[in-house]
């Protein structure tokens, strides 16, 4: 498999027009995969260090694997890729399912940290954390709030419930496209 690098800053405005459709966070630790779609994020400098910022709400498995492993790839996908990868890593939990397995991914070694990308989606960020932010809800305009975390949903739904997200800051320590 080769890995043809890029500068990933080329690629931030195609990046930032795809998160809304869906990207994939993927995490690793205690020897479990897993890729969860996001479509809050974005990609840009802060303190001097080009990152990757993504939010993850407090009760996923993503963020008990990023609280073990403070790294993470950002898979994009590039043209048309199997639909049944947004199906089950937007709405299955890698705490019941091996995602793997069930939407037929293809893991990637990664080049300079522990996280593997994914052949099928192949515009792949590493990140290293560097920063992480619990949110204050009290600050919230009402309106996002209530559309955002209604108090009344649970913590399993995959859509909006009761949990705030945790804003995680990644590095970005390398960046590439996966090509036969």
């Amino acid at each position: 498999m080769n890995k043809r690098k890029i500068d990933v800053m080329d690629y931030a405005s195609d990046i930032v027009k795809e998160l809304p459709k869906g990207i994939f966070l993927n995490t690793k630790a205690n020897g479990k995969f897993n890729s969860m779609a996001i479509a809050w994020g974005t990609i840009g400098y802060n303190w001097n260090k080009p990152v990757f910022v993504c939010y993850v709400r407090e009760g996923r498995f993503t963020r008990e694997l990023l609280d073990e492993n403070p790294e993470f790839t950002i898979s994009v996908p590039i043209g048309s890729y199997d639909k049944k990868i947004m199906k089950v890593c937007g709405s299955q939990s890698g705490r019941d399912v091996d995602k793997v397995e069930e939407a037929n991914l293809t893991l990637v070694e990664p080049e300079t940290i522990s996280v593997n990308g994914i052949k099928e989606l192949p515009l792949t960020i590493e990140c290293k954390l560097i920063y992480r932010q619990e949110q204050d809800l009290s600050l919230l305009p009402d309106d996002i709030l209530n559309r955002n975390y209604p108090q009344d949903v649970d913590s399993s739904n995959p859509g909006s419930n009761k949990d705030f997200h945790i804003t995680y800051f990644g590095e970005i320590v390398d960046s590439y496209i996966i090509e036969d």
